[in-house]
């Protein structure tokens, strides 16, 4: 992608980004507070999280690749699981990670 085409789409989506934030201040303030619209605000959030987790953590460059961030997540998740503080869940993480590239693995 050149360099002009990717400038012009990250300000296109952050213009998009202050759109949307902006229209969520205009809308009558009974629309958001609906049970439903607050239940799929939450579950979107959880979603494009998820989707960013497993997109940094599964793919280099465009391919799909296994290497010992895969290993690091799944122990992070096993923290989570658990309920260790958020802290002990990155440092698991990165402690497993670490060791898995010391041994070999990608």
């Amino acid at each position: 992608m050149p360099p002009d085409a990717l400038w012009a789409a990250v300000a296109l989506a952050g213009l998009a980004c202050l759109g949307i934030k902006l229209a969520g201040h205009v809308l009558p303030e009974h629309w958001l507070a609906r049970p439903r619209v607050a239940r799929v605000a939450a579950l979107v959030t959880v979603a494009l999280l998820a989707a960013l987790v497993a997109v940094q953590t599964a793919t280099d460059g465009g391919r799909l690749v296994v290497d010992a961030r895969l290993p690091a997540l799944a122990v992070a998740a096993v923290a989570l699981v658990l309920r260790a503080p958020f802290v002990v869940v990155v440092v698991l993480a990165a402690v497993t990670a670490a060791g898995l590239r010391l041994l070999g693995m990608p």
